[in-house]
């Protein structure tokens, strides 16, 4: 529902590194072991499995050493969040390329040249929610007397009842608002002040009751209110005498207009930045799946063709490598080969450790079934254990890069703690999602048949 903003006029009022020491490596090659241990004997009931894992141990131990990640921070001037979207815009023109589309960049590009070359006059926004009531427009330019060539806007009031408690778009380019607040506060304008991003310049003029001294409403409000709110109080009696000086930070901080229009760019860059990111993780997702349907069954032919159990695990681990290398390009993320090593294998393991593979055993067992006579090769359900752990590993890794790519270092310490998490998230959803999966296999099977045939 849209909340249009009346202008009253133009006011030209004159005057992490990682370390890892030499007993975690330790600790890390002995779960490595006992864990590839188990999964190919007790799992996948594959005799002699234990020197298998001890030829893979050595290239873990090798995965193992500790990364230096880069630093990933959001710009801090106008000019680096030009260049960040800019760089947004190339990865739409690369996903036109990928994906065949159309139309993805020149739109966005129109709109970053507009808020690069905007020029609108300085305005401050006057808001408040419904039942509240607003100073007077004259008492509001007397306040506000002394700042040059201001846009003085009064919003429509926002609902104390919706289904969607956001902020009118129309207010998103006021480069200030002023909410004005009823004393007491209602569950309403708590809502709505909840919604405020933390870098919009936002001042509260909180008009107390004549029963209620200024002081006791402002006490009153900071107990209700987060830290963030409690420099941006203006307690205001009701008097139209005082408001003027209550108003006078408000009028400090328009005076500095270049400032103020700067960070307004900023805001409204770093805006277009979140909206583009969340279009990009649709796109993204959609190239990954192709990536992650070609990666699995890769997977899973090398594990089923393989003489040699050994080369079971490794065959797992040198897939998933590649896989999470296309997935940084994907993402754009410029992580080196060694964060993208261990954050592959935090999530590795973490797999191995929820017995992801031991699930997807049982539940593909029943793929057996589908052609008896077909079931020939000893290693088909290893291949297909193998490529359902390739496809966990694989949305976990895209989870953890969505949330990563582009705007913040990846914390590899964060990882460890979420990796559980986005592992079983990620075997939640694929499980849901079993009756696609085993079709594909039952397509890869039939294929391979073909091919032996042949």
């Amino acid at each position: 529902m849209p909340f249009p903003v009346q202008l009253i006029r133009s006011l030209s009022l004159g005057d992490g590194t990682v370390s890892s020491g030499l007993v975690g490596r330790v600790v890390l090659s002995v779960g490595v072991i006992g864990t590839g241990q188990w999964l190919l004997s007790d799992v996948l009931h594959v005799p002699g499995g234990g020197l298998g894992v001890l030829a893979v141990a050595g290239g873990i131990w090798w995965l193992s050493r500790p990364p230096k990640p880069p630093s990933f921070r959001e710009p801090a001037s106008l000019k680096g969040w030009i260049q960040r979207c800019e760089q947004v815009l190339n990865q739409f023109t690369e996903l036109e390329l990928a994906l065949e589309l159309q139309g993805l960049r020149e739109p966005r590009e129109t709109e970053l040249r507009r808020i690069e070359t905007f020029d609108a006059p300085l305005s401050l926004g006057v808001v408040a929610t419904e039942g509240s009531d607003l100073p007077a427009t004259a008492q509001l330019q007397t306040g506000l007397a002394g700042v040059s060539s201001l846009d003085l806007c009064i919003a429509n009031p926002l609902p104390v009842t919706s289904t969607c408690w956001s902020w009118p778009h129309d207010l998103q380019e006021l480069d200030v608002l002023l909410h004005v607040l009823p004393m007491p506060l209602r569950a309403a304008d708590l809502l709505w002040l909840d919604q405020l991003p933390a870098d919009r310049p936002v001042w509260l003029l909180l008009c107390s009751s004549r029963e209620m001294s200024a002081d006791h409403a402002l006490d009153a409000v900071r107990c209700q209110l987060p830290e963030r709110w409690h420099q941006q109080l203006l307690p205001w009696s009701g008097e139209a005498k005082d408001l003027r000086g209550v108003l006078q930070p408000v009028r400090q901080q328009l005076m500095r207009s270049d400032r103020v229009r700067q960070a307004t760019r900023q805001r409204l860059l770093s805006d277009l930045h979140r909206r583009w990111q969340a279009d990009l993780e649709t796109l993204r997702r959609e190239r990954f799946r192709s990536l992650l349907q070609r990666s699995q069954w890769i997977v899973a032919g090398v594990v089923m063709a393989s003489p040699v159990p050994s080369v079971d695990l490794m065959a797992v681990a040198v897939g998933n490598g590649l896989m999470v290398k296309e997935m940084a390009k994907i993402w754009n993320c410029s992580w080196s080969a060694d964060v993208l090593q261990v954050i592959a294998r935090q999530l590795g393991m973490a797999a191995l450790a929820q017995g992801v593979v031991e699930l997807s055993g049982q539940a593909l067992l029943g793929l057996a079934k589908l052609d008896g006579s077909s079931w020939i090769a000893a290693g088909a359900m290893q291949a297909l254990s193998a490529a359902y752990l390739t496809r966990v590993v694989g949305v976990s890794m895209a989870d953890w890069m969505a949330l990563n790519a582009g705007v913040m270092e990846p914390d590899l310490e964060e990882l460890k703690r979420q990796a559980p998490l986005l592992v079983a998230r990620a075997a939640e959803q694929e499980r849901l999602n079993l009756g696609g999966f085993a079709q594909q296999a039952r397509e890869w099977i039939q294929e391979r048949n073909g091919w032996t045939a042949a």
